[in-house]
């Protein structure tokens, strides 16, 4: 073997630690990494549905569609183009180009614990009647107690978008999150309450390898092939502009078992290992937070005197009755179990509020469903911090682990844009505040003095119990159904 001169040495010595300190792991906790050229945040609807609708007018060969639900009456961009609803764009791509085809690929239920769309779907005339190359499926291959939750657009097979917004209605928001904005209602004019999320899109190889996920998934419901694409497009719009460039971006799913299918657990893995890494702050965003196996780890970190500061970003209560029983209330007795385990101080559990004009609050939906870790981590997808997303559900979420300062500072600005949304200030500020007090708690709790803001959620570790309700494992379950996990609900608890 050659001699390694100083500089070479260096190099593999730096290379060979984040080898072993590295996060992502393909085949344990991912699918694959892959590289991109391109990846962009989108921080709420207004964002995502805009980019949604500049990109689709860029496909020429394919457009793939999976979701949680799906209503063809929205309206992508209702400030511009208010008249032009998602069927009309549709319908208006595939007549211009003969080479599209439109595939769409939505779960065929209504959970118990949340609403959608698909009644209106099922009893209405498909407004895809007509319509040349649109295909349009419901995925009913499920196990009781299962779903099908991935939110992905693929575009071409060279354009990506994953993360936690369905193309559906009550969904589009501005960062503003204004309560007098005339903007945020149905298409039937109803307005709707402020809502939270986050999207990613990536391209490159990145981009292709989630187009070769969801051809698998369409196949896999419906039987038949969705040919790839063979035309290296470019259908990233030249408006969008990309957050980090020449990254590796990981693809970690969960699926449940279904017939010889074993299932996967990538995003628990991936979730675990990724709260494990943390050596400053772990940071969330999640609709639901019910996750045991989470509730572990996070519980642990708290306890170790060098462990991270934990912030988690939640909705303030869950919608409807069977929701609140089975996500709102658990939420409550893991957050109690996580502030006893909290001996330093170093948890903070917040919800955001926006003024209103008579001098109240008003509650933002939190949708999002979002992991960051230090400056070195960022997942964002379709799971959330429930047990069926980690076991139950088929999901799909997407990771970047940096290995250079662009990619953390492109993690950490990421991070300082969703506090300075949160409590009405500037990233530049957040910036500098977590810097003066290297801490993220301490930059919150500093500028978290306007009237948009982040509120406590008042959890008392004293009073009341936190292992979960009983009966609730059938509405969250950590696998789907079947006689072995009801014995074990009924018989060990």
């Amino acid at each position: 073997m050659h001699d390694l001169n100083t500089q070479d040495g260096e190099a593999l010595a730096a290379y060979e630690n984040h080898a072993r300190t590295a996060i992502l792991k393909p085949g344990r906790n991912c699918w694959r990494v892959r590289h991109a050229r391109r990846a962009a945040f989108f921080i709420d609807g207004c964002n995502y549905f805009s980019a949604i609708r500049t990109a689709l007018m860029h496909a020429r060969h394919s457009v793939l569609i999976a979701g949680w639900d799906f209503d063809h009456q929205i309206r992508l961009d209702p400030v511009n183009a208010p008249d032009e609803s998602l069927a009309a764009l549709i319908g208006r791509l595939v007549g211009e180009r003969p080479s599209l085809r439109v595939r769409i690929l939505i779960w065929g239920f209504s959970t118990f614990y949340g609403s959608n769309h698909q009644p209106a779907v099922l009893l209405s005339q498909p407004w895809y009647s007509g319509l040349p190359r649109v295909e349009f499926e419901f995925d009913n291959n499920y196990r009781l107690g299962s779903s099908h939750h991935e939110k992905i657009v693929c575009i071409d097979d060279a354009l990506a978008f994953v993360g936690g917004i369905d193309l559906t209605a009550d969904r589009w928001d501005t960062q503003a999150h204004d309560m007098m904005n005339p903007t945020r209602q149905e298409y039937d004019g109803e307005p709707f309450h402020p809502v939270h999320d986050l999207q990613m899109a990536v391209d490159g190889e990145a981009a292709r390898s989630i187009s070769l996920y969801l051809r698998r998934r369409w196949r896999q419901a419906t039987g038949r092939k969705a040919e790839p694409v063979l035309d290296r497009a470019n259908p990233w719009p030249p408006e969008m502009s990309p957050n980090v460039l020449d990254v590796n971006v990981a693809i970690a799913r969960t699926r449940p078992p279904y017939g010889q299918d074993s299932g996967v657990r990538e995003i628990e893995a991936l979730n675990i290992d990724a709260l494990r890494a943390a050596r400053e702050s772990i940071y969330l965003e999640t609709q639901y937070f019910t996750a045991q196996s989470i509730g572990d780890i996070l519980a642990e970190r708290l306890t170790r005197p060098d462990g991270p500061e934990v912030i988690i970003v939640v909705t303030k209560e869950s919608l409807g009755v069977v929701e609140q029983f089975a996500m709102g209330s658990n939420r409550e007795r893991l957050l109690r179990r996580l502030k006893r385990a909290d001996r330093f101080g170093r948890l903070r559990a917040y919800y955001p509020v926006v003024p209103t004009p008579d001098g109240s609050e008003q509650a933002i939906g939190i949708h999002s469903k979002l992991v960051i870790v230090d400056d070195r981590f960022v997942r964002i997808g379709s799971s959330n911090f429930n047990n069926r997303s980690m076991g139950a559900d088929t999901e799909c979420d997407l990771a970047i682990e940096a290995d250079r300062d662009t990619t953390r500072k492109a993690i950490a600005g990421l991070r300082n844009r969703l506090l300075a949304e949160h409590i009405g200030t500037s990233e530049d500020e957040i910036e500098q505040a977590v810097a003066r007090g290297r801490s993220v708690i301490a930059a919150i709790e500093a500028l978290n003095v306007r009237p948009r803001r982040l509120c406590p959620c008042h959890i008392d570790p004293a009073e009341g119990t936190d292992e979960p309700i009983s009966g609730t494992a059938f509405l969250d379950p950590i696998e789907p159904i079947n006689l072995a996990y009801l014995r074990q609900v009924l018989f060990v608890g």
